[in-house]
């Protein structure tokens, strides 16, 4: 049977129908043998415990190194911290010791008085377990009391034990000289007049706790740690001093 030109037409058509579907299966079947690759999975397991490598990281995740510590400047901790430099007006005073006690020039503080008369009660015991730290000069009531050294009148004062007293600095502040149990001061006796040695700046009395009719003179020297502070010396002891 002789096709027409319809039928042959026909025929072609459904001959390259057959070789595409043909083809299409092929391609199918491939893919199903031979996987590609695709895109990594968004669904991360957390039960996983694996690290990702360094290599693998992105760029854009990694943690910027911190700086290396030994570049910064160390700070001190405040046991480090040296003080602070204070600048002192003047030089502490120096501890006394016994050549000092040769270079100190004192007269006995009470008119009239030798040295021979003299006693030392420094570390005699006083009322409420004081020791004295000072010595006592008996002399006549109004008897003058002399400047033992030059120095300055820093503080007159009323003191219930010691009563009328008088505080006074050492040339070289160093020292300060108390006198109590006063009868009273001199006449143009002030604070701050600088007074020269054997000058008269009170009297002898029995004033504060020396006791009625117990005339004397009470005198101590202190060493001076600060020279503002002049009540907080280290008594030594007058005797002495006075004797040489």
């Amino acid at each position: 049977m002789t096709l027409g030109a319809t039928g042959r037409t026909r025929l072609l058509v459904l001959a390259i129908v057959l070789v595409i579907v043909a083809g299409l299966g092929g391609l199918i079947w491939w893919r199903t043998r031979h996987p590609l690759q695709g895109p990594p999975n968004k669904n991360v397991n957390h039960e996983s415990t694996a690290t990702p490598s360094v290599e693998n990281s992105s760029p854009t995740s990694a943690i910027p190194a911190a700086p290396e510590i030994a570049s910064s400047p160390a700070t001190p901790s405040p046991e480090e911290t040296p003080p602070p430099q204070i600048e002192q007006a003047s030089p502490p005073a120096q501890p006394l010791n016994n050549s000092f006690v040769g270079t100190v020039k004192l007269i006995i503080p009470v008119a009239g008085v030798k040295p021979a008369q003299l006693l030392d009660t420094f570390a005699d015991a006083r009322s409420e377990g004081r020791i004295h730290d000072a010595i006592d000069i008996p002399a006549p009531a109004g008897t003058p009391v002399l400047a033992a050294a030059d120095g300055e009148i820093v503080k007159l004062f009323q003191s219930e034990r010691g009563g009328t007293t008088v505080y006074q600095l050492s040339s070289d502040r160093r020292l300060v000289y108390y006198y109590a149990h006063l009868q009273g001061y001199a006449e143009g006796l002030v604070v701050g007049k600088f007074v020269k040695q054997g000058e008269v700046i009170a009297y002898v009395g029995d004033t504060g706790n020396a006791g009625a009719g117990n005339f004397h003179l009470h005198f101590s020297i202190s060493i001076l740690a600060d020279p503002k502070r002049y009540w907080e010396g280290t008594n030594i002891n007058p005797y002495p001093l006075l004797r040489q």
